[in-house]
């Protein structure tokens, strides 16, 4: 196959991937998602498989389990409306794919999540590269934020995070509804000891100081300053392949030099407002000058 034929097939993929996204509570057959890719169904799954290594039908439902994995936890909903917008018949149709795949029912996942399971079993399966990466130069004003600290694996992380959206429902301190969120990762999860990765969870905020709480959340402050700005759309688990393009791709022809704080991400759509693959993250590279 030529490079314009891949290029060709790549973005009929991303069209269907972009149809998924939006559609997720809706008819996802793959006579319709042929039909959005212009190819027959007898050759379409299988383009699909090869362009992005995964079924699309196993893609679809790890995707419509992950999405209601998060409005269990989050939202507080029946089961069984979960499991009608995850496109199952039945809350035992669905009960019975949830434990399949995170090794808990539902109710007991609603209860008190595995959340090293759940990283584990609902890991975005594959990238695949988008338009060409539109880099800007912005100036980030200071931003005081509230912020609980993580140390530890990756896979640990929603733990720390579920906390911090416990604090955030129980204060008007940073509210969700009006306040960014951001995430600083301290250390490349990639490299070193992962017991000693540290990641800051962050939202805005107004306050001076942080009342006293349980979970730990103090105040800090995101630094002004000239940053690199890159969006990453998609899944976040992924996010680390936009980090590496603007050091290895964009900063050495950039006549740049970057700033002695790590890069940041302002979280601009999250689950489960929208679809994992419809999620939009700033990635902010701090500059000198």
């Amino acid at each position: 196959m030529s490079s314009s034929d891949d290029d060709f097939y790549r973005r009929r993929i991303r069209a269907v991937l972009t149809h998924i996204g939006a559609h997720l509570d809706e008819d996802l057959s793959l006579e319709r998602l042929a039909e959005v890719a212009g190819m027959s169904r007898f050759h379409f799954h299988r383009q699909f498989s090869a362009i992005t290594g995964v079924p699309v039908a196993r893609l679809i439902a790890l995707l419509r389990l992950k999405q209601a994995s998060l409005e269990l936890f989050l939202e507080d909903p029946r089961v069984i409306d979960v499991a009608l917008r995850a496109g199952f018949q039945s809350p035992e149709a669905f009960a019975r794919a949830f434990r399949r795949a995170q090794g808990q029912s539902p109710s007991q996942f609603k209860r008190a999540p595995d959340w090293e399971r759940w990283a584990q079993a609902f890991r975005h399966p594959f990238h695949l590269q988008g338009a060409p990466m539109d880099v800007q130069i912005v100036e980030f004003p200071a931003t005081p934020v509230a912020v609980l600290e993580h140390q530890g694996p990756p896979d640990t992380l929603m733990r720390s995070v579920a906390s911090f959206i416990e604090w955030r429902k129980g204060s008007d301190v940073s509210p969700n509804g009006t306040s960014a969120t951001y995430g600083v990762p301290w250390s490349d999860p990639d490299q070193g000891d992962p017991a000693e990765w540290r990641f800051d969870i962050c939202g805005s905020t107004e306050v001076e100081a942080v009342p006293s709480n349980p979970q730990g959340v103090i105040r800090k402050q995101l630094p002004g300053g000239r940053c690199a700005v890159a969006r990453h759309e998609g899944s976040t688990d992924r996010i680390g392949e936009t980090v590496y393009a603007l050091y290895r791709d964009w900063l050495p022809g950039s006549g740049e030099r970057v700033r002695d704080f790590p890069c940041f991400f302002h979280y601009v759509q999250r689950m489960p407002s929208v679809s994992e693959l419809e999620q939009i993250t700033d990635v902010y590279l701090p500059l000198e000058g």
